[in-house]
């Protein structure tokens, strides 16, 4: 039997990169998913990833909302309820990292990242919620970063800051949350090629200086991610609660040094 067997899923954010990997690995394990999109140029994505889905034997649907907005985050559950029934997974995957320096970032540079970052998890997990406290029964994982432990870059840390506060909104709502059966936990990528990072990526060393710094000489993968976040919303995972579960290739846990240094 699969994993997640006719379990209903919410993936925000999930038209492209990483979110369409975790929408697929939770369809491969039998997951039911509806996949969040933002704009009309990704609608299209969307559909796409929805007949993926469909292909694999599972229920889909997609459903447009700008997640950083309650009128339209309780529509979106409202419309996945219609057509799917009651979110029993929640996967708050949506995210932005504008590059921008402290001394130049914009006041609506802050306000975007902070609501697509943090408020999206605080709005989505908490409508979810409601229903997964009377079913006694839920999972929520969101999707943070390296980012969320270290200082990354020297030009997002607005990006950098919010990831940290999504850490510890998670861990709040897993001590709030888990006497009513839910668990809520993280998963933390570090760099993965997706078309977030193209233009970041597009730099042959710059690429090469990311494959070098991780200490397993390799960008991560979407894939990888999605493994990580069907493992947290399994029965298998069902005493990891307030966990950041880092899929970074040890990279958190290695110091910055010359690489001779590390040879000797």
């Amino acid at each position: 039997m699969k994993r997640l067997e006719k379990r209903i899923a919410l993936v925000t954010g999930g038209s492209r990169g990483i979110g369409e990997a975790i929408v697929l690995r939770l369809a491969e394990e039998g997951a039911d998913v509806a996949i969040n999109y933002t704009s009309d140029r990704s609608r299209e994505l969307a559909e796409a990833i929805k007949a993926k889905v469909e292909a694999l034997g599972s229920r889909a649907m997609v459903v447009q909302a700008d997640v950083g907005r309650k009128d339209q985050v309780l529509e979106m559950f409202e419309q996945v309820e219609q057509e799917l029934g009651e979110v029993e997974i929640l996967v708050n995957n949506a995210g932005i990292a504008p590059f921008e320096p402290f001394l130049k970032i914009k006041e609506e540079t802050w306000d975007r990242t902070y609501n697509t970052n943090v408020k999206s998890i605080f709005l989505c997990s908490q409508r979810a919620a409601e229903k997964m406290v009377n079913k006694r029964y839920g999972k929520i994982v969101n999707v943070l970063s390296t980012a969320s432990l270290m200082v990354t870059s020297p030009v997002i840390p607005h990006y950098q800051s919010s990831k940290a506060a999504a850490h510890m909104l998670t861990k709040g709502m897993a001590i709030e949350l888990g006497k009513y059966n839910i668990n809520v936990n993280a998963v933390g990528p570090s760099t993965v090629d997706t078309d977030m990072c193209t233009d970041y990526l597009a730099d042959p060393s710059i690429r090469q200086k990311e494959i070098e710094a991780n200490p397993m000489k390799r960008l991560g993968t979407a894939k990888q991610i999605g493994d990580a976040v069907v493992f947290l919303a399994s029965e298998e995972a069902m005493q990891v609660n307030g966990h950041l579960l880092m899929v970074d290739g040890g990279l958190t846990v290695k110091a910055a040094q010359p690489e001779d240094h590390m040879e000797r």
